[in-house]
């Protein structure tokens, strides 16, 4: 039976504009799968519905139908503050934080026309690369729920892959966007650094953090991720480069173009862990590959150089990004353990060892992108591994956590450290039916190029039209 979310954001979007729906009928439907579905998914830490439905009045009164995002809904990460709403960054510590502004993203897609429904799930902090806090349930992919979604955007993947909303941003500072997209069968993309500007990078240590979409189409992200730019001048002198035949929503309508790749199973992780690629990754990268060949792009192999003080370069700026988590005393307690040990960890370091760490990162950048600057994109699995099982994550050991984590998302971590543009499609399924896929990481500012490559991707395997049970 056909539902109004089994169609595309896009397609959802001109049902809006030719009032076929309205927005508050579009809305009223997500939010009642919401109501009905997620409890066993842990998409939303919240839910908004009574504001919900007075926005969407206001959207068909008050805002132009022109606006880029007319009547869709979405949800915000609970790591952004909406004004009014309780955001608590996945932390006890922050369980009852009710702001009385709004951070820049969720007014930047207000100004679209779009509608939030509520928060979506996030780990402490957006730490971790898997969704399992003490404030809200963990995020489970849809496609088999004893396996988690992965993180930080669990949340708002496993709202996308259920059905429970049409697209949703995201922000990945180690790979938040790619990892759960990747898990839940979705396409993600972590833009260039310096691209959108609520969440350029600019501003967080390393620059390592960006916003970025999540969505069942290439085209369906693109549509996000152009909104998520908007139109107002960007608020620092570094800005990454722009597409130059308009909105990146053509680039992947269009899907034109033969490119260079490099396929590359090397990491910058490799010299300090046991990085083991499984079956199924190795399954999905090969498969990925035959059918990109066969769309008569160029192929050869890539390897890294070694990279011997990258993984303690990386560990340093993630435990001193956590070193500034606002808890002091016996509100320490209150952190989960992993957070405690990277809080702990963080504050030890030293200024030098901080200065040692940022410069080290910068001369990887540099050689990254020197080493992949022959090819128009370098392509690697998404994950090492296939979705984690709830609970496989050690909770009380955080070296070991840690090492969990990279052994999962090796892939990742190096791009934001980069500040490279990076989309993960989901090419392939497991003999079980879990989706499992590639990543294309391009050039500066080659959003463009990876949307293009991953729409001809999409027309031939067409991943949109598989779906979960909860469908």
């Amino acid at each position: 039976m056909f539902e109004l979310h089994h169609l595309t954001a896009q397609e959802q979007w001109a049902w809006l504009q030719r009032g076929d729906i309205t927005p508050t009928e579009l809305a009223t439907h997500y939010l009642d799968r919401i109501d009905r579905l997620d409890s066993g998914l842990g998409a939303f830490v919240t839910v908004t519905p009574e504001r919900a439905l007075e926005r969407a009045a206001e959207v068909e009164q008050r805002v132009p139908r022109s606006a880029a995002l007319w009547g869709l809904p979405f949800g915000d990460k609970d790591l952004t503050m909406r004004a009014g709403v309780r955001t608590t960054y996945g932390s006890r510590l922050m369980a009852d934080f009710v702001p009385e502004t709004s951070d820049e993203l969720p007014e930047t897609l207000d100004a679209a026309g779009a509608i939030s429904l509520g928060k979506t799930n996030t780990p402490e902090f957006g730490l971790p690369a898997y969704t399992e806090s003490r404030v809200a349930p963990p995020a489970r992919t849809p496609w088999d729920t004893t396996l988690g979604a992965g993180g930080s955007s669990g949340g708002a993947a496993v709202a996308v892959a259920a059905g429970l909303l049409p697209f949703a941003p995201g922000s990945d500072g180690g790979g938040s966007i790619r990892i759960p997209a990747a898990a839940t069968g979705l396409v993600g993309l972590k833009p260039t650094r310096g691209l959108v500007p609520a969440g350029s990078g600019i501003g967080s240590l390393g620059g390592l953090a960006v916003s970025g979409p999540l969505a069942r189409t290439v085209s369906d992200a693109a549509m996000l991720l152009d909104a998520m730019i908007g139109t107002t001048d960007f608020p620092y002198t570094l800005r990454a480069p722009r597409w130059n035949e308009g909105p990146l929503l053509g680039a992947a309508m269009r899907g034109e173009g033969r490119f260079s790749l490099a396929v590359m199973t090397t990491s910058p992780w490799d010299n300090a862990y046991d990085i083991t690629i499984a079956p199924e990754a190795m399954a999905a990268l090969n498969h990925g590959v035959a059918e990109l060949a066969a769309l008569g792009h160029g192929i050869e192999e890539l390897s890294l150089e070694p990279s011997p003080d990258y993984a303690r370069d990386f560990r340093t700026i993630w435990q001193a990004g956590a070193s500034g988590i606002p808890a002091e005393g016996d509100a320490l307690s209150l952190l989960e353990p992993l957070t405690q040990w990277l809080v702990a960890r963080g504050r030890e370091l030293s200024a030098r060892r901080l200065a040692e760490a940022l410069s080290g990162l910068t001369a990887f950048e540099r050689s990254v992108i020197r080493q992949f600057a022959h090819v128009d994109a370098v392509v690697t699995p998404s994950l090492a591994l296939t979705p984690r099982p709830v609970g496989w994550y050690d909770a009380e050991d955080g070296e070991r956590n840690f090492e969990q984590q990279v052994q999962y998302t090796p892939f990742t971590s190096f791009v934001n450290v980069s500040g490279l543009p990076a989309i993960t499609l989901p090419v392939h399924q497991t003999d079980d039916g879990l989706p499992m896929g590639i990543q294309l990481i391009g050039r500066p500012g080659g959003e463009a190029t990876l949307l293009a490559i991953g729409a001809q991707l999409e027309r031939k395997l067409q991943w949109h039209r598989r779906h979960p049970s909860v469908w």
